[in-house]
């Protein structure tokens, strides 16, 4: 469990594109990275599974990495 924080990188996470009109799955994966509302941002361990989220919807996220 301590491997997955990354070597202490975080991943800050910003839904700028509404899920409205794309299909449920990529809603989904919007609401499993903790976005409901556009704007909001949200903090994650840079992990594989957490990149793999974001490589899924990238045209509604914007992403930047923080070392912690």
């Amino acid at each position: 469990m301590a491997k997955a924080a990354g070597k202490g990188k975080l991943l800050r996470i910003t839904l700028v594109r509404s899920p409205i009109g794309y299909a449920e799955r990529q809603k989904r994966t919007a609401r499993a990275l903790g976005l409901r509302r556009m704007n909001q941002t949200v903090e994650h361990a840079d992990t594989p599974q957490v990149r793999g989220m974001i490589a899924k919807i990238p045209h509604l996220l914007r992403v930047e990495e923080q070392a912690s």
